[in-house]
């Protein structure tokens, strides 16, 4: 059973229809319990770094997070979900993410006719073609929203990035941690296929 993690985020509900249409079992809740119990855990995510990180620990969603890392289940965060497993966003200063990695999220500069947020389909320069990317080849587009961007301390942990005016670590796989900027449930076919190798790494299926 794969728990997605809901703290009330806007993409909650599509990430739970998007697992549940290629066959996965899923429950959409906030239980300390029941998330450390399932096989798998996805925190999808849209909005503020500061705001979620508040409502997070308001919630005790933190700590069942860190833990459930602890425990080496596969776990998977979605767009702001990619980003609150750094130390901290330049969206909020002061607000702590949960430290799982290190590096830098900041504003997309934009300039030469580039809009912020960044919306829409970019195409990815995959980096390793096993994990989160089994099956996947060429230079394939995945859907975006977001207006701040990571660069990872360590590119070893990088498995896609995209350009926006600027290079963009867009899917991070260490360990049992696997997360994308981009949004697979949005994304097609392709991103469906995400979501299946995650699956299948967590063996759920």
């Amino acid at each position: 059973m794969i728990a997605i993690i809901d703290y009330g985020a806007g993409n909650v509900r599509s990430v739970s229809k998007a697992f549940a249409h290629i066959g996965c079992d899923v429950t959409v809740t906030n239980d300390r319990d029941l998330i450390l119990k399932a096989d798998s855990a996805v925190l999808p995510g849209v909005g503020s770094f500061g705001d979620t990180v508040d409502t997070m620990d308001s919630l005790g969603i933190r700590k069942t997070v860190l833990d459930f890392i602890q425990s080496g289940k596969p776990f998977f965060g979605i767009c702001l979900g990619l980003q609150l497993l750094f130390p901290k966003s330049e969206e909020s200063p002061g607000a702590k993410g949960f430290g799982i990695f290190d590096g830098s999220i900041t504003k997309i500069p934009g300039g030469e006719g580039l809009k912020i947020p960044h919306m829409g389909w970019n195409s990815l320069d995959i980096k390793k073609h096993d994990g989160l990317f089994k099956g996947i080849s060429g230079e394939p587009y995945f859907y975006f929203v977001h207006s701040y961007y990571l660069n990872a301390a360590d590119k070893g942990i990088v498995s896609a990035q995209t350009s926006y005016g600027v290079t963009i670590d867009a899917a991070v796989e260490s360990g049992n941690v696997f997360a994308t900027q981009f949004h697979p449930e949005k994304s097609g076919e392709t991103g469906l296929q995400i979501l299946r190798n995650f699956a299948e790494i967590a063996e759920v299926k």
